[in-house]
């Protein structure tokens, strides 16, 4: 099977706009916090930017910024743009799976349901939460997700995708896993980074 790219984009914060010159890529992922401050007018602006980026395929997932769209059906998406909430797909045979990061579940157990729930055959894991002890790091603690962790130990996927830690943006290869956090917001949100870009 021939290699695909994936641009890997995370925490623009209402910033999308001031991506201009993405490279080419086969599929573009963003995990989640797209908004700033959750309005549905922020999380509008974001979709309308996304559907009309130039790619065969642009999948999305939810951070915890995102809270507008707790619960929401989300009509009149490209067939190409695929809103991944507890939900996968298969793409080019490579089966994406996506977890978001909604608060509303994170103060509840149904979080670590969600994370109990992530299928054994993914090959690429979306989620906005990084592991614990993974590129999670900043303020002297780990913020990462040690049930998440567990089962990624379980699933091994090819590639866990995330976010939400800005001061870790890069990427890493564990125990044959390449694990990318793509928050290209830097810490002091004052500037973006590159995407992070990664061949499958």
């Amino acid at each position: 099977m021939v290699n695909k790219k994936i641009i890997h984009l995370s925490d623009t914060h209402g910033c999308h706009r001031r991506l201009t010159d993405l490279p080419e890529a086969d599929i573009v992922v963003h995990s989640g916090d797209f908004t700033m401050n959750g309005s549905e007018q922020e999380a509008i602006d974001f979709l309308n930017w996304f559907c009309d980026l130039d790619y065969p395929h642009k999948i999305f997932i939810c951070g915890n910024h995102d809270e507008c769209l707790y619960g929401a059906n989300i009509d009149g998406l490209d067939g190409n743009v695929h809103y991944l909430c507890n939900s996968g797909i298969e793409l080019y045979g490579i089966k994406f799976y996506g977890v978001p990061m909604f608060m509303s579940d994170c103060i509840t157990e149904q979080q670590s349901l969600n994370y109990a729930q992530i299928p054994i055959n993914a090959d690429v894991l979306i989620t906005h939460t990084p592991p614990f002890g993974i590129l999670d790091f900043d303020d002297n603690i780990n913020y990462g997700s040690d049930e998440l962790l567990s089962r990624i130990e379980v699933v091994k996927p090819r590639m866990h995708l995330f976010g939400h830690i800005h001061a870790q943006h890069g990427m890493k290869v564990l125990n044959g896993i390449t694990f990318s956090n793509g928050a290209v917001m830097n810490a002091d949100y004052s500037s973006l980074a590159s995407p992070n870009i990664i061949e499958i």
